[in-house]
């Protein structure tokens, strides 16, 4: 019981920080891709010849260790999916309205390599523990294996919740192959199967007389419950996101442009109403004369319209303007050339 108690928060801490750590690293790889790329395959093969030495030792130090090197082997992997490395001979959003057996297949392919690097690690992890007293290695790496493609298989047939928040932009096109509804057929089955197993193993853990053993089954237990644990949270409206939010880089603000910015220009739009006349600059005189005109014009059409004027005359401006039915003069005449005298 006192290795179960130890387990849990160790196993709880490594299952959140290095999920965190990861995708820190990853939000990292467009900037640093050389170098992540060289420190990510270093991590792969410390990790795997970590498992080899580890697998030696019955102790609780190799327990623990051996353990932790399968997480930083399953990290290495994820990096390299992550940052879009190894995902697949087609690493684009699926075509929309495709038929279900289309849509798998296009699933499939986006993320074939991906799939393949996992099988092959698989079978160097078994290689290298082969034979070896410690086979905690294996079985940890191997419930990774199984609980991931559980859900991933459950994102692909629809869940409520897909916390894709957490997908990075280099494999946003994932995000096409989600699908959102209450539940699909597989989820109880997923789910029952990965609690079942996390039950079976903490019993194991607290019936075993071996102190390896139990902590074998102790850290297998915690980390098939928290994988069981993923699987609720994809039908709970739990913000899972709020966990890792310090690891979610913001994207980066637009460079400021260095184009100077253009004129502003006046264009005109054609319509019903037709090209305006050009704006003519005019002096405080003319100014003054063609406020007068148009006074004289406003209420010449006023009176015009009145029948019970036949004529009249009309003081504007300080001039005595007679108006009539079929004439009028302003006094006002204008040359050739457009100017008024």
């Amino acid at each position: 019981m006192g290795a179960l108690a130890i387990a849990i928060p160790y196993v709880l801490f490594v299952w959140w920080f290095s999920t965190g750590s990861v995708l820190l690293l990853v939000g990292l790889s467009a900037r640093h891709g050389v170098l992540l790329k060289t420190g990510a395959t270093a991590l792969f093969v410390a990790s795997l010849a970590g498992i080899w030495a580890s697998s030696q030792v019955t102790g609780a130090a190799g327990a623990y260790c051996v353990f932790t090197c399968a997480i930083l082997l399953w990290g290495a992997i994820e990096i390299s999916f992550l940052s879009g490395w190894i995902t697949g001979p087609r690493p684009q959003p699926c075509p929309r309205d495709c038929a279900a057996v289309d849509r798998f297949w296009f699933a499939l392919q986006a993320i074939a390599y991906h799939e393949l690097a996992l099988v092959v690690t698989a079978g160097l992890v078994f290689a290298v523990t082969a034979g070896a007293p410690n086979q905690l290695g294996l079985w940890t790496f191997a419930a990774l294996l199984v609980l991931r493609q559980s859900a991933k298989v459950n994102l692909f047939l629809g869940v409520r919740t897909l916390n894709d928040e957490l997908l990075p932009e280099h494999v946003a096109f994932l995000r096409s192959y989600f699908t959102r509804k209450p539940i699909n057929t597989l989820f109880p089955f997923s789910v029952t199967l990965a609690t079942a197993a996390a039950a079976i193993l903490a019993v194991t853990a607290i019936g075993v007389k071996s102190e390896f053993a139990t902590l074998d089954c102790s850290l297998l237990a915690v980390l098939v419950a928290l994988g069981a644990l993923e699987h609720w949270f994809m039908i709970l409206p739990m913000p899972v996101v709020d966990l890792w939010r310090w690891s979610i880089r913001s994207p980066a603000p637009a460079p400021a442009s260095t184009v100077p910015a253009a004129r502003p220009s006046l264009s005109v739009i054609s319509g019903a109403a037709g090209p305006k006349p050009p704006v003519v600059q005019m002096n405080a005189a003319a100014l003054s004369r063609q406020r007068l005109e148009d006074e004289f014009r406003q209420s010449y059409h006023a009176q015009a319209c009145d029948p019970r004027h036949d004529a009249t005359t009309t003081k504007l401006g300080g001039l005595n303007v007679s108006t009539g039915a079929t004439r009028f003069s302003t006094g006002i005449s204008r040359t050739a050339d457009g100017r008024t005298t």
